[in-house]
């Protein structure tokens, strides 16, 4: 147990990231992106550049005394701050990430929320923490009167869209994706590994990660956020795929259902472009199985030969009435 004033380090990390595209007809520059991401007035906003244009906004805090997810039943009531976050890509696709830290033991006594405050991101357990029920119950989802990441980070999303620089006029329609994920401390000495990544139904992922004991939490959650990023282009770009009616519907119509992912998307794909370079490797699990890339380069190919094919007739069209 750790002793008054101090906490022990923590051997879970939790999180969830809500990403969808910005409902706004026109990406925003970099300097409407910053202005959209000022949650803090005493913390700038980053904005990087290069490789691509990529906006993260400071951290904010949420405290929380209630009971963690748990996947047993197990009634484990904790206290301490979650950390929440948004980026934006490109000026064209949102996230907001809700995160914690959580150390295998806390105190028996509530401490005076100074005490938590100085410590941001980290919620401790009241006696031992079941790790691998907390984990499962994260993954889960929160009941009633637990812990619920997925509405911190929603209600982060939800101010946002708020904002009166976006005027809701999106280029296409598009569904929200939600990732859901925790890291589990690796054993001595072995490095950081992917050991589960699934797609569920209406939108949701999970993953689960084993990550060195230094291995800051918002490297981790910026790993997540990249990984939920590309997993939303791939899903946006297949249902577009499948609502365009390829191979039935004319040349004018076919060429329309398919220009918002050539003007808004295609150019989006860039793996661990902001990951920290410790995690970067993680991605090569995910490009050997289920094969990211592969899939991307697949449907961007298909694209642009079913835009050649539809232009050609048009071609001709064209020339004939001359």
């Amino acid at each position: 147990m750790a002793a008054p004033g101090q906490s022990a380090r923590p051997v879970l990390v939790c999180g969830e990231v809500r990403t969808c595209l910005l409902p706004s007809f026109q990406a925003l520059d970099g300097r409407a992106a910053a202005q959209l991401l000022r949650l803090r007035a005493d913390e700038d906003v980053r904005v990087s550049e290069r490789p691509n244009l990529y906006v993260l906004s400071p951290e904010v805090l949420t405290g929380v005394d209630c009971r963690l997810p748990t996947a047993n039943g197990a009634r484990v009531r904790a206290v301490g701050t979650v950390a929440a976050r948004a980026a934006l890509t490109e000026g064209r696709v949102l996230q907001a990430t809700a995160y914690f830290s959580v150390p295998a033991t806390g105190p028996d006594l509530r401490r005076p929320w100074g005490q938590y405050l100085v410590r941001p991101g980290l919620v401790e357990p009241f006696g031992k923490l079941p790790t691998q029920a907390t984990a499962q119950g994260v993954l889960r989802g929160a009941g009633r009167g637990e812990l619920d990441l997925g509405m911190i980070a929603e209600g982060l999303l939800a101010g946002l869209l708020r904002h009166p620089l976006l005027d809701h006029k999106a280029p296409f329609k598009s569904r929200r994706t939600h990732l859901r994920w925790t890291a589990h401390r690796a054993p001595a000495g072995e490095g950081p590994a992917l050991t589960r990544f699934t797609l569920a139904e209406d939108g949701l992922r999970t993953m689960e990660l084993r990550l060195p004991e230094d291995t800051p939490a918002a490297a981790a959650a910026g790993l997540c956020e990249d990984l939920a990023l590309h997993d939303w282009l791939l899903t946006t770009v297949v249902h577009m795929l499948d609502n365009s009616r390829l191979g039935a519907a004319d040349g004018p119509s076919a060429v329309l259902a398919l220009r918002p992912a050539v003007d808004h998307l295609l150019h989006l794909w860039m793996p661990r472009a902001h990951v920290d370079r410790v995690l970067g490797p993680l991605w090569d699990e995910l490009e050997r199985d289920p094969g990211f890339t592969r899939q991307w380069q697949s449907l961007v190919q298909r694209i642009r030969d079913q835009l050649a094919l539809q232009t050609i007739p048009l071609l001709h069209q064209a020339l004939s009435t001359r």
